[in-house]
């Protein structure tokens, strides 16, 4: 990739301060840039909440399935995620009629024990991680149990999943891509494993049993599951974790939460650390947004971070309101491609946020997170904290 102008402002997206604060740059992309052409990023970037959404779901304008654009997809690429309408249409609904059978209360209960025993143990130790101790073993547990698989190896697992993660800043570090490719090759090759021999219950055993009929390609099912275990793992285990930082940087947070509506309060938890912070579209018809024609082929990128702030939409949106409402926050993305698991990750979030305070009393910092080099889906890699 050849060196970003100096002019070009999303090439502050590659500097470590971004990593730690990318909300400062993203206002002043807002603020200055609403909508440009990134030579950095090889891509328009689009940061106000009214343009961001207006693309999330004008699904004929803008894709999700780069082929449109006549671009090769490799087929692990090819599931949920990265399909448009007619067929997505039918592996969405496919999906959601599985996830629509799957028992909350369950789920509920099955989370909240595990809190409790992790706190048991944890609480002896004192001092711990709560990423590798606490939000992703939780988080795998939990995916887990709404696929109705056995346990996951985490020690082959989580290497797998974080090289998908890198490979979603190819854009940014190209050398991420092949080997992301190949991550999501492997991960789908285990997940149609559960397909030969299904379990009884969960969405792998709502799959298997209606497969058959559906008329949707094996690969496309195959990688969908992957998807589904991925980003029900990453996402929701990253909103977990940076909604603990913001919690625990201020001990007014934590008490302020405690205190409030869990579902008004994990919501605005959403929107303002926005795991997922940017989404790609390709366009496939001339467009406008907010002033300028955007040609077909042309790549956007959707700073959703950036637009979950954006005043016009929020008031006060740099500040923590958790009785906020309504808040349409795009954390879950919006329109056809809106996140399949997204109940899923509110509930989880609930449980164990809602569960902090009472198992874990006195937690604070005991140092600084530090996060993954990603910029696509943040996250914190290591969030020591300590128990009083």
């Amino acid at each position: 990739m050849s060196e970003a102008p100096v002019a070009d402002p999303a090439a502050g997206l590659a500097e470590p301060e971004a990593l730690l604060d990318p909300y400062s740059l993203f206002g002043r992309l807002r603020e200055s840039s609403p909508v440009y052409r990134s030579a950095f990023l090889d891509s328009w970037v689009v940061t106000r909440y009214d343009d961001c959404a207006a693309v999330l779901r004008d699904t004929e304008s803008f894709a999700s399935d780069w082929r449109r654009i006549g671009e090769a997809v490799p087929e692990p690429l090819l599931s949920i995620q990265s399909l448009d309408p007619p067929e997505h249409t039918a592996i969405r609904h496919f999906m959601v009629d599985a996830v629509r059978g799957l028992d909350p209360g369950m789920l509920r209960e099955r989370i909240a024990v595990q809190v409790r025993a992790r706190a048991e143990r944890l609480r002896a130790a004192r001092e711990f991680d709560c990423v590798s101790d606490l939000t992703a073993p939780l988080a795998l547990d939990t995916i887990t149990a709404v696929l109705g698989v056995p346990p996951i190896d985490a020690a082959w697992f989580l290497p797998v999943s974080q090289t998908i993660v890198d490979g979603m800043d190819a854009g940014i570090w190209p050398q991420t891509g092949g080997p992301a490719v190949r991550a999501r090759a492997e991960l789908a090759e285990y997940t149609g494993r559960w397909l030969d021999d299904p379990p009884a219950d969960g969405l792998v055993a709502h799959v298997a049993a209606k497969a058959p009929g559906s008329g949707i390609a094996r690969p496309v099912l195959l990688n969908t599951l992957r998807a589904v275990l991925h980003a029900g793992f990453e996402s929701a285990g990253r909103l977990l974790s940076n909604a603990l930082v913001v919690l625990l940087n201020s001990p007014d947070n934590l008490a302020r939460f405690t205190r409030a509506d869990l579902s008004l309060a994990v919501e605005e938890l959403v929107r303002y650390v926005t795991p997922v912070q940017a989404d790609a579209r390709a366009c496939v018809r001339e467009t406008r947004i907010g002033g300028h024609v955007i040609a077909p082929g042309e790549a956007v990128t959707l700073l959703l971070a950036a637009a979950n702030r954006d005043p016009a939409k929020f008031a006060e949106p740099d500040e923590l309101d958790f009785a906020r409402y309504p808040n349409p926050h795009l954390g879950f993305g919006r329109g056809a491609h809106s996140c399949l698991g997204q109940s899923l990750a509110v509930l989880q979030a609930q449980v164990v946020l809602g569960l902090l305070a009472t198992e874990f009393p006195g937690i604070r910092l005991a140092d600084e997170p530090v996060y993954h080099r990603n910029l696509t889906l943040r996250g914190v890699a290591r969030l020591k904290v300590h128990l009083n």
